[in-house]
């Protein structure tokens, strides 16, 4: 029953803009108002951004719920979802739902947000067309990529980039049509697309851009995409993702003016009605429309402290910068894109190599624009010089090179992380995601009495969502605590460049899609810009686990073996070690290692422990020619040297044992071709006995698989090394296609969650053989994702390195040591 002393309040629009309004008013007036949500959707509040993550498979819509159904019962909030507001009559102060749910009002909140655009584009409409804007078009999509293998997405903006990468992490075949010659050209100018659309090219999105779309092919449902200048484009699933427009369909129908949106006062009042509000997307103010979240996070409270009755609250939009992740690559914008004319200037650096661009926009010795390409920590130090109109020709020759270069430059320290951040004012932006400023963490600090990040993110929701802000929130709490400040307790940190330990590194990188070194570092705040030879290794394992056929490998931060793909010995000379599939080799095999014995003098040649062939005493020079010959052979690297898989060894089974069980030869031969190349925090080692005589001693290995007369014993952990150690047994299975999955997905799980140079046998002792068996054995589901997962990489991993050297890649790089360890 509604309280009669409180007025009434109807929301139009469970979305974003209209609940964060609530949210800001029950801060400041929680008593003032019964409150009425009508929401179209039949879900409660979502968190809209972050929809690419659903269809890329990373989040699910649990997970990005902002106001449970439980939040609106605590706080006495009538929600009415799925069921959308058709009717206002503003004369008897009345909502009317599509279902026939009437609700009277004192104030009104419009919040309706935008509709997709959809241009008169024949065969839009068709089964397999769809647009990218709400949980039901996520859904759509993914129902397509089950069923589907092609599509196209129209649209080289935002909404596009994110649906094509989504759909292309969800195995579909995708081609992107954009109107305009580069991609994002309203966020970044023709350099930044370019480079955007070349490392997404790289990732299997083809491109057509100048590309006008004519007609959606197709009868029952979509087939294709036909251009104006005729080029076709087959596919089963076509989304179209050109950009939003405000909805303002039932405000036009109230009778309120419409230009390109409501048009709203800067107290965020319609012009026709002082009892009627609007925020958000739908709205227009001062001509200006929304698409950007921090201004609206601002509409938000400016509408609330004027439904709370502080009516000299007014809005003004602030200048804004636009900081993007466009499938895992950061962006960042501000201001004038290009020199306006020849008084302008324009100050560029690039780096090829790393993927960073960067340009600022000078007029009159201020920075007026901004634009930056994969390397963005410097992004909020250029937009505040943009913001105060700061003089910048004292630091003019070095101020493209970032603030730690710049303020060097005039003589300064390099800057403090911590001094940098209390030298901001508290109306500095420090989350972006939420638009939380600097003034309103450390007062909710100082009045809550907080102590922990958790707690900050609790209440003020920084550093909440993608969690690139989490240095500068701890830097407060340092700040505000002094030495009362003390970080979560957890794992020892990685190396002396950082306080963060391996586990926690590792869930940055994939919560906020980090995919560089750099970039890891810049965002969790290492203390030395190169790193070390501890971390540097690691990082580059974690990046390239994290995203396959993403992260480009970093031969500078592995170790001098790995990065010449041989064994170097204490003389200086390298073994070279060729891989015997299940230690099977053939005449033409072991010709072709004589040969090269001979040719290239080699000093000795010895059977390993895991049935190979070693060659030592290989000079450095000789290296590719070396491989190449062995290449000819039909032979690959064995990764002797790796951080990877190295051997599968193998029995003769029951091919030729009188006492085999199984045919353990050609099982560990398929094992081998499956595995072969896999990176993984350690050395892996398999093996396959044809009977429990154990003759290939499965059982000392990080993966072992004992053949019995029902089928094959798996056991995990064992290690032959310093410390031997006996496996334990994880399953039995029947047949060989189960253990291929079971080993499959044994190595992605290993891969995914032990630490950086910890073999099997110490991890499955740190997390226990019973957690081990609940994801491997007692989750079939979760299995077949893991194993999938390990195959999908493979795509990536299974090049022989040899091979590229011999077909004329690079050869013989330069010894470079890493920066050594304190």
């Amino acid at each position: 029953m509604m309280s009669p002393q409180r007025q009434r309040l109807v929301v139009i629009g469970n979305g974003m803009a209209g609940m964060r309004t609530v949210e800001e008013l029950l801060k400041r007036a929680p008593h003032r108002y019964d409150i009425t949500v009508f929401g179209a959707e039949p879900h409660p509040n979502y968190d809209r951004i972050a929809l690419s993550s659903v269809l890329a498979g990373e989040k699910t819509l649990e997970q990005i719920v902002i106001n449970s159904r439980e939040w609106y019962e605590e706080n006495q909030i009538r929600l009415i979802a799925g069921d959308p507001a058709v009717a206002v009559d503003r004369v008897a102060r009345t909502v009317t739902s599509a279902a026939g749910i009437t609700v009277g009002y004192d104030r009104l909140l419009i919040a309706t947000g935008s509709k997709p655009l959809a241009p008169p584009i024949p065969g839009l409409g068709l089964p397999g067309t769809c647009a990218f804007r709400d949980i039901n078009d996520v859904e759509l999509m993914l129902e397509a990529a089950r069923s589907h293998k092609r599509a196209v997405v129209i649209g080289g903006g935002l909404l596009g980039l994110e649906a094509a990468w989504g759909l292309k992490r969800r195995g579909m075949s995708v081609a992107l049509v954009h109107l305009m010659p580069t991609l994002m050209e309203r966020q970044l100018d023709v350099h930044a697309g370019t480079l955007l659309q070349r490392d997404l090219d790289k990732r299997g999105i083809a491109f057509f851009t100048n590309g006008q779309t004519e007609e959606i092919t197709g009868t029952d449902r979509a087939t294709g995409v036909k251009l104006a200048d005729g080029r076709e484009i087959e596919a089963d699933l076509v989304v179209v993702a050109i950009g939003i427009r405000p909805n303002v369909d039932l405000a036009r129908g109230m009778g309120l003016e419409i230009n390109r949106g409501i048009v709203v006062d800067d107290g965020l009042r319609t012009s026709e009605d002082p009892n009627v509000f609007a925020v958000g997307e739908c709205i227009e103010h001062r001509g200006q429309v929304f698409g950007l979240v921090a201004p609206i996070w601002e509409q938000a409270k400016v509408c609330a402290a004027q439904l709370a009755g502080e009516e000299d609250a007014a809005y003004v939009t602030p200048a804004l910068s636009t900081r993007l992740k466009i499938t895992g690559i950061d962006v960042f914008s501000a201001g004038a894109l290009n020199a306006a004319d020849e008084a302008d200037e324009e100050i560029t650096f690039a780096d090829a190599a790393r993927g960073v661009y960067r340009k600022l926009v000078l007029r009159e010795n201020k920075v007026v624009g901004a634009v930056m390409y994969g390397d963005v920590a410097d992004g909020g130090w250029y937009f505040q010089l943009l913001r105060e109109g700061a003089d910048v020709s004292a630091m003019r020759d070095t101020l493209i090179l970032g603030r730690a270069v710049a303020t060097a430059a005039l003589g300064a320290a390099a800057p403090d992380p911590n001094a940098a951040i209390a030298a901001l004012p508290d109306s500095a932006e420090i989350c972006g995601c939420n638009g939380v400023c600097k003034g309103k963490i450390t007062a909710t600090i100082a009045d809550l009495k907080l102590t922990t990040l958790d707690a900050v993110r609790a209440h003020t929701k920084a550093s909440a969502s993608c969690g690139s802000c989490t240095p500068q929130v701890e830097s407060l709490l340092a700040l505000s605590l002094g030495d009362g400040f003390q970080k979560a307790a957890g794992e020892k940190p990685m190396c002396k460049c950082t306080a963060h330990g391996h586990d926690f590194v590792r869930k940055a990188i994939l919560d906020q899609q980090i995919k560089t070194i750099p970039e890891v570092m810049h965002r969790l705040g290492w203390t030395k810009a190169e790193g070390c030879a501890s971390c540097r290794p690691a990082l580059n394992y974690y990046l390239l686990c994290a995203w396959p056929g993403e992260y480009v490998d970093d031969a500078q931060s592995r170790f001098v073996n790995e990065r010449m793909h041989a064994n170097i010995q204490k003389d200086g000379t390298y073994s070279v070690v060729p891989r015997m599939w299940g230690g099977l080799t053939s005449a033409k095999e072991l010709r072709a290692i004589a040969d090269v014995a001979e040719k290239y003098n080699v000093r000795e040649v010895k059977v390993t422990g895991g049935q190979r062939i070693d060659l030592f005493g290989i000079r450095r020079e000789d290296l590719p020619a070396v491989w190449r010959d062995l290449n000819a052979a039909g032979m690959v690297s064995g990764h002797a040297y790796a951080k990877g898989l190295r051997t599968v060894k193998t029995c003769v089974g029951s091919t030729w044992c009188r006492f085999g069980t199984q045919d353990s030869t050609t099982m560990g031969v398929k094992l081998e071709k499956m595995t072969w190349g896999s990176w993984h925090p350690h050395k892996v080692k398999l093996a396959v006995s044809g009977c429990p005589r154990n003759c290939a001693e499965a059982t000392i290995k990080d993966f072992g698989v004992v053949a019995v007369d029902s089928g094959w014993e798996l056991s995990v952990g064992g290690n032959g090394g310093i410390h031997v150690r006996a496996t334990d047994r994880l399953a039995k299975v029947e047949t060989e296609a189960e253990v291929l999955e079971y080993c499959g997905a044994f190595l992605q799980l290993y891969r995914e969650e032990a630490r950086y140079l910890e073999r099997t046998a110490p991890w499955v002792e740190r997390v226990g053989i019973d957690y081990v068996k609940t994801r491997i054995v007692e989750d079939a589901e979760g299995r077949r994702a893991l194993h999938e997962k390990f195959l999908y990489a493979q795509q990536f991993a299974q090049v022989d390195p040899w091979a590229e050297r011999a077909a004329g890649g690079p050869v013989a790089e330069p010894f470079k040591t890493l920066v050594a360890a304190e």
